[in-house]
């Protein structure tokens, strides 16, 4: 850990000039206090860098949580090995990718046609946490969440493209997991949309000078900050509930590929998107984790690496200086566009040799090779966590 600036402290030894900068001029917002820690896989981002953790007092930037809110990881440990799933399965590898996929809606824009009855169960209970925000004065803003997407309910149990992903993993002694990455889904980026354009109207209509647009904040006590807080808790609790429903679809499948029903010895879920008050330095702060995760003393958590790579199961060390907190994943080296540009098909084929996946260059952007060496983040990581429980792919899943 090194100190960039009075309220800068970083834990990536490999950081770029721009990400320094825009994480610069983010601690440097008067309400940023004491500092902004900036994790082992910080890079640049839309407003606030990804991979820091924003302590704010009396304000939030939304943008600074960012507009997948909720996102995060969850894995489930079974009661299989590896060499059990290699030869016990009925059928081919390929089938349980097949199912997952047929089970899962994949990529952006891909939503459920029916809901089952574990979706309508948590959908059920996203409408009364939206219904308890009666007492939140939210001005003219009236209506439901289909105020900013229709087709909501549908959205729960989605993956989504990208970065987002389901695998069905090992560990360092052989067990097998079922883990995945995702977030809101097109709910919570509307809602986080419209609530960074508040926050900039705001600034635009009292003459607030910003660095960056993305900057715009909303100030505690104001109906807009109230407002924002509540639907953010609600599209954070959608993405928990969202990884949950695709988990049970997940385990359905490996169910009906080994023949016998999974029995669960560990479940993780934790968000790597989000905000909520914490108490560190003798005081209350609004803490912001943009690409972090919680790592309080004990704490279980998850950390991908990338296709290709290992990911981690880790206990948070409580590092004070950090906020309790830790990396969410290896962090991106090569911009998506210049990942294209850079890799080719065949490369990305022999980075995925010996897992199970989709075959296709739509994936290109995603190759290892267009992330940092999860090694060494894992390394400037640890005095913030340690290695549980170390994943190695067998089946990836991802949308387009």
């Amino acid at each position: 850990m090194h100190q960039l600036a009075p309220k800068l402290y970083n834990w990536a030894s490999i950081l770029e000039h721009d990400t320094e900068a825009q994480a610069l001029a983010t601690s440097q917002m008067p309400f940023v206090h004491p500092h902004l820690a900036l994790m082992p896989d910080a890079h640049l981002g839309k407003g606030a860098t990804v991979g820091s953790v924003i302590p704010t007092d009396n304000a939030i930037m939304p943008a600074a949580v960012g507009v997948d809110i909720g996102c995060g990881m969850i894995a489930v440990r079974t009661q299989w090995t590896e060499d059990q799933l290699r030869t016990g399965g009925a059928n081919t590898l390929t089938a349980l990718r097949e199912d997952i996929e047929s089970r899962v809606p994949l990529s952006a824009g891909h939503y459920n046609t029916t809901l089952t009855y574990t979706a309508e169960t948590r959908i059920g209970e996203l409408e009364d946490m939206w219904a308890e925000m009666d007492g939140v004065p939210l001005d003219v803003v009236t209506g439901g969440p289909e105020r900013y997407a229709q087709n909501w309910e549908y959205q729960l149990g989605t993956l989504g493209s990208g970065n987002h992903f389901i695998e069905i993993t090992v560990d360092e002694e052989h067990r097998v997991w079922a883990f995945l990455h995702s977030g809101s889904r097109g709910i919570g980026n509307k809602i986080a949309q419209h609530h960074i354009k508040v926050a900039q109207d705001i600034a635009k209509k009292y003459w607030i000078d910003l660095t960056d647009n993305d900057l715009a904040y909303l100030v505690e006590g104001t109906p807009e900050f109230d407002h924002y807080i509540a639907e953010l808790n609600w599209a954070q609790h959608f993405a928990l509930l969202n990884r949950e429903e695709m988990m049970d679809r997940v385990l359905e499948a490996l169910a009906t590929y080994m023949g016998a029903e999974v029995v669960e010895h560990e479940r993780i879920n934790c968000h790597h998107n989000f905000t909520q008050k914490e108490h560190h330095f003798g005081r209350n702060f609004w803490i912001s984790r943009k690409g972090a995760i919680s790592a309080r003393e004990g704490q279980l958590g998850l950390i991908p690496g990338s296709m290709g790579t290992a990911s981690y199961v880790v206990e948070g060390l409580g590092n004070k200086m950090s906020f309790n907190s830790s990396p969410h994943g290896a962090g991106r080296n090569f911009s998506r566009s210049k990942a294209r540009k850079t890799f080719t098909h065949d490369q990305l084929r022999e980075a995925m040799r010996g897992i199970e996946y989709r075959d296709t260059d739509a994936f290109i952007d995603e190759i290892p090779q267009a992330y940092k060496d999860i090694d060494q983040v894992m390394d400037d990581a640890s005095d913030l966590v340690k290695i549980r429980h170390t994943f190695h792919q067998i089946v990836n899943v991802k949308g387009d």
